[in-house]
């Protein structure tokens, strides 16, 4: 291990045992979430297309309704969270996810797959709010009690759900030996044990939390919301990053299949992005604190994940397989990793800035509402572009030309 690498370690243990009871077990519970999450997610498109026989556009389509109902209702989610509190939100999400999980492995016709990815994502947008939010509430107060910057905070928190999205591919993927159904049934089972830990350990009331009175009810906040510019951008931006995030489960797919003749090698790279990110997510975030802005952070970001749909693009017409075909889209895994560890812990710690007192959770899960949207979209038109008879490298041209275009949207700090 290197002196740098110590160092490193070092400074990230002494802030995890700085942080409090509450922020700790938030933190775990990223970690136990993209477990479960993980070992289905990336092993779906597959087999909506080969065991359901789903059309590309189907495809593309059923998995922008599950971010759809994910991002698109995190606004619900958040909402609630700031009217009942953490707990009882979370809760009712792992009993969803647990219930559309074993739906899913049962799963043989279209309409009860999209009412089990339906389910699958409305889950999220009950417990990834509340968490996140309250995550973002307390890196505020520890960057405001001297502990360190709140990105810090917002980054440890990004390396504990793609810990959990290193492992659980790993999982998925052995599983998959037996058949989907094992795998979605692993993932239910994650959750359960989830659920039975939150349900003993996660407080009724949370110290400092202001919650929103029924009378002024969600009405008032999404008006207020509605009208501010500058976070309906910040919205933007984080949807174009989250598009380009959600081609590893649509045209990634594709391209390895393509390359190598089955899905194998894509376990191996989800692993990689993951490794990425647990390994580097704390130093990059440290960089960019000391030499980026908020809004820098996130426009280095959105160009490094153009530049890895850039990099298959080029490498696409000479139509290369084997070991040499995977390099352009391991490639493109390690560029969009590198924008999502510039991205993501910025976007987070801009909303709180952003966002009415006592309305951070309603902030928190619009911008996922906004960005999901955008998703749905963009994914149906992808899963379109997969089906027709252009060049190989239009799809990846066009996908790269989103992030940067959302360069331009970005609000200017004050």
């Amino acid at each position: 291990m290197t002196e740098r690498t110590t160092r490193a370690t070092g400074r990230g243990l002494h802030t995890w045992t700085g942080f409090s009871p509450l922020l700790r077990l938030l933190i775990l519970t990223q970690l136990a979430f993209n477990i479960g999450f993980f070992a289905v997610l990336p092993f779906l498109a597959e087999h909506l297309g080969t065991a359901i026989g789903l059309a590309g556009w189907m495809v593309g389509l059923v998995l922008g309704l599950r971010t759809f109902s994910q991002q698109g209702l995190f606004v619900v989610g958040g909402a609630l969270a700031d009217r009942y509190g953490v707990r009882p939100v979370v809760l009712a999400g792992c009993v969803l996810r647990i219930a559309g999980f074993v739906w899913l492995g049962y799963a043989a016709q279209t309409w009860a797959v999209i009412g089990a990815v339906l389910l699958i994502g409305f889950a999220a947008a009950l417990f990834s709010p509340a968490v996140e939010s309250e995550v973002a509430r307390q890196a505020v107060l520890w960057e405001e009690s001297g502990g360190g910057s709140r990105t810090n905070v917002l980054a440890l928190f990004t390396v504990a759900g793609q810990a959990g999205a290193f492992v659980g591919p790993l999982l998925g993927a052995a599983l998959l030996a037996v058949d989907f159904r094992a795998v979605c049934l692993a993932g239910a089972g994650v959750f359960v044990l989830v659920l039975a830990g939150h349900f003993r350990l996660l407080p009724q009331h949370i110290p400092g939390r202001v919650r929103v009175r029924a009378r002024t009810g969600p009405g008032a906040g999404l008006r207020s919301l509605t009208r501010n510019g500058r976070f309906l951008a910040l919205c933007c931006g984080y949807g174009a990053y989250l598009l380009a995030y959600n081609q590893l489960y649509l045209i990634l797919p594709d391209e390895v299949e393509r390359t190598s003749g089955s899905q194998a090698p894509l376990a191996w790279l989800f692993a990689l992005s993951s490794l990425l990110v647990v390994t580097t997510q704390l130093p990059v975030t440290r960089w960019a604190a000391h030499r980026l802005d908020l809004r820098r952070s996130m426009g280095a970001g959105l160009l490094l994940i153009a530049a890895g749909f850039g990099v298959v693009a080029a490498a696409r017409p000479a139509g290369w397989t084997g070991t040499m075909g995977l390099l352009p889209a391991a490639g493109f895994v390690v560029l969009l990793t590198l924008g999502q560890m510039l991205v993501a812990p910025a976007a987070r710690a801009w909303v709180p800035d952003l966002a009415e007192e006592g309305r951070l959770g309603l902030y928190t899960g619009a911008m996922s509402s906004v960005s999901g949207l955008i998703v749905l979209v963009g994914s149906s038109a992808t899963g379109s572009l997969l089906d027709t008879e252009l060049p190989p490298a239009v799809p990846w041209l066009v996908l790269a030309a989103i992030p940067v275009a959302s360069m331009a949207l970005l609000p200017r700090r004050r």
